[in-house]
C-alpha cells in the first residue's frame, strides 16, 4: 500500500493537510460532515488522539471513517495512553485497514485534560516510537520478534519552531529525523520571520516541513496562548489587529489573518506546505483556504 500523502509531498510544491477533532461520544455525524467537507480540499486529514488529554472517540476510528469516505487519513498516535504492546497493536491494525500515515507523538500531560486521576503511561516517547515504526517495517516487533507480515508507513512528527529557548527543540528535531521521521507538522506559528530562521536550519535535512496554522478566534485567545501555551508566540500587532475587529467580526478577521499567512508562506516558499488547525471549527477551513487563494 502506498501513502498518498507521501506521493503528494514528493510531487507537489505545496501540500495542505487538515485536522479532524473526534467527538466526545458516539454521535459521529458532525465528524462525518467535516470529513466530507474537507477530504477533497486537503491532501490528508489528521485525526487527533485525545488532544489536550481530553478523552474522545479514538483517532483510529476517525481514520477508518476518513478512509471509508475516500480521504487520506493520518493516524495520530501518542505514547501517553499506551505501552509499547498497545502501540504496536494499533499500528498493525491501522496498516491492515489501509491507513499508511502516522504522526508519532509523546502526548500532552494528563493533568491538563479532563481525567486528572488517570495515570500517564509514557512507556516510550515520540523518538522511540519512530524507531519502533521503522523496526516493524523491517519485519520485527519492538522486542526483536519476527512478524507475520510487516508494515510500511509514512511517519511524521511535530516540532515547535517558536520555542524559547529553541535549542532543545532542534536537538529533538534531529533525533526524530535520525529515528525515521519523513515529515513534520509544526506547532502553531504566527511570526513568519522567526519561522524563516528556523527553516534556514531545517532545510539542511531531507524532510518535509508543513507549517502549523491555528485559527485565531479572538484577541483574548491570542493573549491566552501567549501566556499559557509553551512555544506559541502571537506578535502584538496580530493581537491588536484582532482586537480592532468590529463587534462580531473577530472570527472573520482570524480567517483573514490565517489566509494571509498561508499565502505568504506559499509565495515566499518558506516550507513545503501547511497544516491547518481550526480546532472545533473544521467547517471554516475552506474559508481559510479561500482567503489564502487556494
Amino acid at each position: 500500500m502506498v501513502s498518498k500523502l507521501k506521493e503528494a509531498m514528493q510531487e507537489k510544491e505545496f501540500v495542505i493537510t487538515g485536522e479532524i477533532g473526534p467527538p466526545k461520544g458516539t454521535d459521529l455525524e458532525k465528524m462525518y460532515d467535516h470529513i466530507e467537507l474537507l477530504k477533497d480540499k486537503v491532501d490528508a486529514l489528521n485525526v487527533t488522539d485525545h488532544q489536550s488529554s481530553v478523552m474522545r472517540y479514538p483517532s483510529i476510528g476517525g481514520c477508518l471513517a476518513v478512509r471509508e469516505r475516500g480521504g487520506e487519513p493520518v493516524l495520530q498516535l501518542t505514547c501517553r495512553d499506551r505501552n509499547r504492546i498497545a502501540l504496536q497493536a494499533e499500528l498493525l491494525l491501522a496498516y491492515s485497514q489501509g491507513i499508511t500515515n502516522v504522526l508519532c507523538l509523546t502526548g500532552d500531560a494528563v493533568p491538563v485534560g479532563d481525567h486528572g486521576e488517570a495515570k500517564g503511561i509514557f512507556d516510550l516517547d515520540s523518538v522511540q516510537l519512530l524507531h519502533g515504526v521503522r523496526q516493524l517495517e523491517g519485519g520485527l516487533d519492538f522486542g526483536g520478534n519476527e512478524l507475520q507480515g510487516a508494515v510500511r508507513f509514512c511517519a511524521g512528527a511535530t516540532v515547535t519552531p517558536e520555542a524559547d529557548p529553541l535549542e532543545p527543540q532542534l536537538i529533538k528535531f534531529e533525533k526524530k529525523i535520525a529515528a525515521g521521521a519523513e515529515f513534520f507538522q509544526t506547532q502553531a506559528i504566527y511570526d513568519l520571520e522567526r519561522f524563516a530562521k528556523f527553516m534556514e536550519y531545517a532545510r539542511q535535512f531531507p524532510v518535509k516541513i508543513l507549517a502549523g496554522i491555528v485559527l485565531l478566534s479572538s484577541a483574548r485567545m491570542a493573549k491566552f496562548m501567549n501566556e499559557n501555551v509553551p512555544g506559541i508566540f502571537v506578535p502584538q500587532e496580530l493581537i491588536d489587529e484582532m482586537a480592532a475587529a468590529p463587534k462580531g467580526g473577530a472570527l472573520k478577521k482570524g480567517i483573514e489573518i490565517a489566509g494571509r499567512m498561508i499565502a505568504a508562506i506559499k509565495k515566499e516558499a518558506l516550507c513545503d506546505g501547511v497544516h491547518v488547525m481550526a480546532i472545533n471549527r473544521e467547517e471554516i477551513v475552506p474559508d481559510i483556504l479561500a482567503a489564502a487563494g487556494l
